[in-house]
């Protein structure tokens, strides 16, 4: 069963920046495609960029410009860079694989993006 434990959320200004990262434990990581998600309050886990095989990107266009995914295979951790956050980034942000998710969710990190 793969573990999923993401870190990396807090409390900033619009504007800031915020590097979340996700550790996954399995010795199949460099075979999945790997993406993250967010929930926002009363909302739905929504789809926030994935990285495939060969480190393709696909952004949502809410977050793309602003945000960078990448995945370090060594160490079995997928990275969201988050610039230019706005108050909508407000969420809770979890890893998975994509586009179908196999492994039980993380606990998240909470993102919040408040003046």
């Amino acid at each position: 069963q793969v573990q999923l434990a993401e870190s990396g959320g807090g409390l900033v200004q619009p504007g800031a920046s915020l590097r979340l990262s996700c550790a996954a434990s399995t010795s199949a990581f460099t075979f999945y495609t790997w993406a993250w998600y967010r929930q926002a309050p009363g909302s739905q886990r929504d789809f926030v960029a994935g990285i495939t095989i060969d480190t393709r990107p696909t952004y949502a266009d809410s977050v793309k410009g602003r945000f960078t995914i990448s995945r370090d295979n060594t160490k079995n951790i997928i990275y969201l860079q988050m610039n230019d956050l706005k108050p909508d980034d407000t969420a809770v942000y979890y890893c998975n694989t994509w586009p179908t998710v196999t492994a039980s969710w993380g606990q998240g990190t909470q993102v919040t993006v408040s003046s």
